[in-house]
């Protein structure tokens, strides 16, 4: 991969990452300003579902941006689009939709193969 190309994805990586933390920084805001004291039983409920289902989403942000990092210092350290598992070099196309990607498209089919049939058991 060219120098160009790094720095596509690394500009890629650091939007995507810079979007994800704006989207928690409002999440907080929007936590800390929704907490009232509902007295309607039902809309409390309704509430703290909804507030459950922004923390989980968030936290599976928080690991996204984890993974974004770990793109980042692979860049960094020259082993960017490289599997994981081969060796081999990660298809530009399956970079572009999934820069985090750590796997070949191959190894990640077999990888997840594997772990079917190990939860199938």
């Amino acid at each position: 991969m060219n120098e160009r190309q790094l720095e596509y994805f690394r500009r890629k990586l650091i939007t995507w990452r810079d979007e994800l933390l704006e989207g928690s920084r409002d999440t907080i805001e929007g936590l800390q300003e929704s907490t009232r004291n509902i007295p309607d039983a039902a809309d409390r409920a309704s509430e703290e579902t909804d507030r459950a289902l922004e923390l989980r989403t968030r936290d599976r942000q928080r690991k996204l941006v984890s993974k974004i990092d770990a793109a980042l210092r692979r860049i960094s350290e020259g082993e960017f689009g490289y599997c994981e598992v081969t060796g081999d070099q990660i298809s530009l196309k399956r970079l572009d939709a999934r820069p985090i990607a750590t796997m070949s498209l191959e190894a990640q089919e077999r990888h997840e193969r594997r772990e079917k049939v190990h939860r199938d058991d």
